[in-house]
């Protein structure tokens, strides 16, 4: 079935009102914090950001139910929440000083005060769940949590090795970003009645989705301008971390290339190699054009998930979000 597309701005037309009463109950949350939590928790929800996960939810929630659920704005908020709780942890583990061009909340408050915002967020996010008293939602909660920690584990076990193989590349991205993406389709689909076959489409849409989110953000390291990004470029390199477009580098017999990243790894900055000669060296391999062919692949397998309700709006939005998350600049 060949299902016509819309507008970026149309997708999010769709759950525009929606989502500001997700902003509603995100400002009544942080205000609700403990006085030391909700300094840093509205400065994060304040920084801006797409509310992509959000807006995910509650577009395979329309999809799944032909309308709004009840608990879907209160389990949009809590995957927003869970997101700005691995963002914060995130930033104190790679001692980031900028999240979307504004100082990270570690660089502001410290390491202390920002993992202890993080464990409030993610005890938040769960309390706000259990008003549901649905233990299947609480199942997706707990597996895609855990994922993300593990996930989080395995990243550091690799940081500063050369030798991440695509596999295992892959693997990261499916823990750290792809199992949440999964994780608001499939609760989208909970809320909507879904179960079965059905319930596991959304969520493998959600999964490959977030593939091509992740493989886009590992191109935007190499193209994107510090400005547009919000983060220095190349940040992944310098954090230790080999990425994809890296590893085809040095795949494709790109001997200069291996040695370079060595040195950046051991040096864990840009001193004896500028980062400029990298992204040339990557770009010269051919290993962006290898790495953005796949996240189409991944964005192609997202819209063959959508089986059915394929006239509906939500269908039409869904179908074009992964071509959405390719063409994005940040």
């Amino acid at each position: 079935m060949v299902i016509a597309l819309l507008t970026a701005k149309e997708i999010f037309d769709l759950v525009r009102d929606d989502l500001l009463l997700v902003e509603e109950e995100l400002a009544r949350q942080s205000a609700a914090a403990f006085a030391p939590v909700a300094e840093l928790t509205s400065y994060l929800l304040g920084g801006g950001g797409k509310r992509l996960r959000p807006a995910l939810l509650l577009l395979c929630n329309g999809y799944a139910a032909g309308q709004r659920s009840p608990g879907a704005i209160r389990l949009a908020a809590v995957v927003e929440l869970l997101h700005s709780a691995t963002l914060i942890h995130d930033d104190v583990i790679d001692a980031s000083d900028t999240r979307r061009g504004r100082p990270s909340a570690n660089s502001r408050w410290g390491n202390h005060r920002s993992v202890l915002a993080g464990d409030w967020l993610y005890m938040q996010s769960f309390q706000m769940a259990l008003e549901e008293r649905n233990f299947r939602i609480l199942d997706v909660l707990i597996d895609l949590t855990q994922k993300m920690v593990e996930g989080e584990l395995l990243q550091l076990a690799k940081i500063g090795r050369i030798d991440v193989t695509e596999d295992q590349a892959l693997q990261l991205a499916t823990y750290k970003t792809a199992c949440l993406f999964s994780g608001c389709a499939r609760l989208g689909a909970v809320l909507g009645g879904l179960e079965g076959v059905e319930e596991e489409a959304l969520a493998e849409y959600g999964r490959n989705a977030g593939l091509a989110f992740q493989l886009v953000d590992d191109l935007l390291d190499f193209t994107a301008s510090a400005e547009t990004l919000g983060k220095p470029v190349l940040s992944d390199l310098k954090e230790g971390k080999v990425t994809l477009p890296l590893i085809y580098a040095m795949e494709n017999g790109h001997g200069e290339a291996r040695e370079l990243v060595a040195r950046v790894l051991e040096e864990k900055e840009f001193h004896s190699v500028k980062a400029e000669r990298i992204v040339a060296l990557v770009q010269d391999s051919g290993a962006l054009d290898r790495t953005r062919a796949l996240a189409h692949e991944y964005a192609g397998r997202a819209k063959a998930c959508l089986n059915g309700h394929g006239k509906s709006e939500y269908a039409r939005a869904l179908a074009t979000l992964p071509d959405f998350v390719l063409e994005r600049e940040n």
